[in-house]
């Protein structure tokens, strides 16, 4: 039997139903949603000053939105906005500050052989999220935890689709192996997706789509839009599939340790089954990543190695920053949200 939260909402991914404009965050993202609540007009621009921090809240929040009106988009808004002249050309300008930000952020990359090495080793030291949901977390943590994840989970594989029809034979027919099982393997109630949403119902969350946006800060939203940047570009496409291989390559021993750590903190099997499946799906996906995709790949064009060394360094970095900005939050108990959940500490500045 298919679980509801106990708030009584329907544990399904609300695809259908395209979120709400979020709220400003700054001039930038301010400039772009006052456009959006507008009647579409193709000579009408976007007036904007400079995109400022990259990293911050402004910057990620009108690079977030440009993105999503190629996914869901949004409620209200003119579908014919995904193609605004002046709207691509913030896109382009928020999208130059972020990868600028991301190749200093990462230096040189590594020789590829060595950065797919890297990942096979849990450098963490035992103290990223999953290993403190584990080991002493709490039911609260855990539960800020899958809205953060939630901005890319509601529409898990999607952004990295965007890579294949830029992909050649037969890197592509092995990458889509791969994404044929994110996307149920023919079960659309076995999606990965889906089995987020049922999650976070069973953790009195809402599992509608882009539900939290207002309240996910940018470390977790430069995470999606790390994919978006990289699906979206054919001359990123390496880079892509270096994000793609360092997810699948290390996802499995975290997944194990979360869907130990949900049941610790009563989750029912309903609560746990994403994290589960993943433990057994991303080991066997590992393995196809690394020699069916990257390998015929870069024996074809060698010029793609050091893209998806880029790829797997800017994942990782990102990554990193958002695993620092929760346990950073939780160890001064208080929320890793911008607006805290019902029976969460307050988030930091709010009264």
């Amino acid at each position: 039997m298919t679980p509801t939260s106990a708030v009584g909402l329907a544990p399904r991914a609300a695809t259908g139903a395209p979120p709400a404009l979020p709220r400003p965050r700054g001039p930038v993202s301010t400039a772009l949603l006052t456009a959006l609540r507008t009647a579409f007009d193709p000579a009408t621009g976007i007036a904007h000053g400079p995109v400022g921090d990259p990293w911050g809240e402004d910057a990620q929040l009108a690079l977030y939105t440009c993105y999503e009106l190629h996914y869901q988009g949004f409620t209200d808004v003119d579908p014919d906005w995904e193609w605004h002249p002046s709207l691509l050309a913030l896109r382009s300008a928020l999208e130059r500050a972020f990868l600028t930000a991301l190749r200093q952020e990462t230096g040189d990359p590594p020789p590829l052989a060595r950065a797919l090495a890297g990942l096979l080793v849990d450098d963490t030291g035992g103290t990223g999220p999953s290993h403190h949901l584990l080991d002493h977390g709490e039911r609260w943590q855990a539960r800020e935890y899958l809205a953060h994840r939630s901005l890319y989970h509601l529409k898990e594989a999607d952004p990295q689709m965007w890579v294949v029809p830029r992909l050649p034979h037969p890197a592509k027919a092995a990458l889509v192996t791969v994404q044929y099982d994110e996307y149920g393997a023919g079960h659309p109630e076995r999606a990965h997706a889906q089995l987020f949403a049922e999650m976070m119902a069973d953790l009195d969350l809402n599992p509608g789509y882009g539900h939290y946006l207002d309240a996910v800060p940018a470390p977790a939203m430069t995470m999606v839009n790390l994919m978006s940047l990289f699906g979206l570009h054919r001359s990123l496409r390496g880079a892509l599939v270096g994000q793609f291989a360092a997810v699948e390559i290390t996802s499995s021993p975290g997944a194990a340790r979360l869907a130990a750590a949900l049941e610790r903190l009563g989750a029912s099997p309903a609560g746990t089954l994403f994290y589960r499946e993943h433990v057994l799906a991303d080991a066997v996906h590992e393995q196809l990543v690394r020699r069916t995709v990257i390998t015929p790949l870069v024996r074809d064009d060698p010029s793609l190695g050091p893209d998806i060394a880029f790829g797997i360094a800017a994942a990782t970095a990102v990554e990193a920053r958002f695993g620092a900005h929760l346990l950073g939050c939780w160890q001064q108990e208080r929320s890793s949200l911008l607006t805290a959940l019902p029976d969460c500490p307050p988030a930091e500045g709010a009264a």
